[in-house]
């Protein structure tokens, strides 16, 4: 694909959006690129076979001398690069594993922490980067500090919130890159500067709700951990977590003792990335073109046309509360737009529409339920979220749709 991005060569690189479904649900897990899920089918170029599969031709374990495995090793061996070409990372700095809660729980465990240090967790986060830490924190008696917001209907991370709370003490700082309820972008590179301030302090960056809409460079951004979900970046279910040379030298292998531990994969891989998924990344990163930065900022600028009515139109309604960032400004905020209404619960919205158009949302707290409950101050089902990506364009009707069927639901 053309680096420069064109909405109309975006939607035809994704099969599923032939169906009438309406996809706003992408926060979720975002459609597969067709290209992504033509390699998983097919073999790699050499095998001339053309129902040939990776699993039937290359379906053996790594590192033999035979040539079906220098296939399968120089397949997989792609895949990282691939991946880690993506972050701006080298491949030695990332580990492929099954989920984002999964391969977070093998870093927590992998950390050298003692009982006088400091982790401080977000209250807006997904569940997987608080999880972790909490469930560690009671077997090694670390403290566990809480780094929150007061505003009930824009909560947002404010890095003078976050200095009352480091400490010469503070070994980790776990947060969201942004919400995948709230949408505000939280400035990872100044809390990086803040954190690093203090020798041996580190952060562990959730961009699961990120990833999908933005180019990542996880050296610009200062991070020491960084993770998400490639399912919800157009890719297979698996994910992706960065961890820097530097933070590698606090960790301790999770790995066979007679093994080498001097990558992130070798330390917590565990022999845990899917071979057949993890070759399917090559024509993913290929999708952003040959100059990823142009791509991106085409998609960001697409995006920020496609909040802007939506974000305006519900702005308009006295009864319908935005819950995040108000502004459609895209270096504030991300195209995941959740709201209430006033007297309606959130499930009865989205099962309303549901019975009447083809439009795919969800209502919940999306494994954010300490946000939801603590911060928001929301009980029951939640809030009413639509999620949308470049995929998504207001003459496919999502925008149309949502508004007038709000109009008859909500009022």
């Amino acid at each position: 694909m053309s680096s420069k991005f064109s909405v109309e060569k975006a939607r035809a690189a994704f099969p599923a959006l032939a169906s009438p479904q309406i996809f706003g649900d992408n926060a979720g897990g975002s459609q597969v690129l067709g290209t992504v899920a033509e390699r998983m089918r097919r073999s790699n170029k050499p095998c001339t076979n053309s129902i040939s599969t990776y699993l039937i031709k290359t379906n053996v374990q790594l590192g033999a001398s035979y040539p079906a495995s220098q296939q399968s090793t120089a397949l997989y061996s792609a895949g990282y690069k691939a991946a880690a070409k993506y972050v701006n990372a080298h491949e030695d700095e990332i580990v492929l594993g099954a989920s984002a809660t999964q391969v977070l729980f093998n870093l927590a465990a992998s950390l050298k922490f003692n009982a006088d240090d400091e982790v401080i967790v977000s209250e807006l986060d997904h569940e997987s980067n608080i999880d972790p830490w909490l469930y560690y924190a009671r077997r090694t008696g670390f403290k566990i500090k809480w780094w929150t917001s007061s505003d009930p209907k824009n909560p947002m991370l404010e890095l003078d919130t976050l200095k009352g709370l480091l400490t010469e003490k503070t070994r980790l700082v776990a947060f969201t890159h942004s919400s995948n309820i709230l949408g505000h972008i939280h400035d990872v590179r100044a809390i990086a500067n803040e954190v690093h301030k203090i020798p041996g302090a580190m952060i562990c960056v959730d961009a699961v709700a990120y990833a999908p809409h933005r180019l990542i460079d996880v050296k610009q951004l200062g991070a020491d951990f960084y993770v998400f979900s490639w399912y919800k970046v157009y890719g297979p279910h698996m994910a992706l977590l960065y961890g820097s040379m530097a933070a590698q030298e606090q960790m301790d292998s999770l790995g066979h003792y007679f093994n080498p531990s001097n990558t992130l994969s070798s330390k917590l891989g565990l022999a845990a990335s899917n071979y057949e998924l993890l070759q399917s990344l090559v024509p993913l990163v290929e999708y952003f073109g040959d100059d990823p930065a142009e791509m991106w900022a085409g998609i960001e600028k697409h995006e920020e046309t496609l909040q802007k009515r939506l974000i305006d139109y519900i702005s308009s309604r006295p009864d319908i509360t935005i819950r995040g960032e108000p502004s459609p400004d895209t270096s504030r905020r991300l195209p995941t737009i959740s709201f209430t209404v006033e007297g309606r619960s959130s499930r009865s919205i989205v099962e309303a529409m549901e019975s009447i158009s083809n439009v795919g949302i969800r209502w919940g707290h999306f494994y954010s339920k300490r946000l939801v409950e603590k911060v928001l101050g929301l009980e029951g089902d939640g809030v009413v979220r639509v999620s949308l990506v470049h995929y998504n364009t207001s003459k496919h009707s999502l925008h149309e749709v949502v508004f007038w069927k709000l109009t008859c639901i909500a009022s």
